[in-house]
């Protein structure tokens, strides 16, 4: 069956640098867009990036534009989030997700499939 399983959350100080990873299985990752989604306590839940099957398009919310960097490994069917110069309110549990679409203008299309959350939080 199809998994999504996240790793490399943790605490870092603001400033800092996470990267995020997404191990893929059960379907063909070549075939796929793939995102990122992360929800704050309290606040709704965001799409915060996706990359096309080839990994030539992407989309960034314009509250990480210039800080994240999505980007993918067919072969290891993995997807991963680097994210630079955190700030306090990127805090917050991120998610993996297979999402419908991924347009270059966004937002990201609804996801038919999820990780369980990797908690990131970012505090001095």
């Amino acid at each position: 069956q199809v998994q999504l399983v996240e790793s490399g959350g943790g605490l870092v100080q603001p400033g800092g640098s996470l990267k995020l990873s997404c191990v893929t299985s059960g379907f063909t990752l070549d075939y796929y867009a793939m995102g990122w989604f992360r929800q704050a306590p309290g606040k709704e839940r965001e799409g915060v990036s996706c990359i096309n099957n080839s990994g030539v398009m992407t989309y960034y919310a314009d509250t990480v534009k210039g800080r994240f960097t999505i980007s993918r490994d067919n072969a290891k069917n993995t997807v991963y989030l680097q994210m630079n110069t955190l700030k306090p309110e990127d805090t917050a549990v991120y998610y993996c997700a297979r999402p419908s679409y991924c347009s270059e203008d966004g937002p990201l299309g609804p996801a038919d499939y999820w990780g369980q959350g990797t908690q990131v939080t970012v505090s001095s």
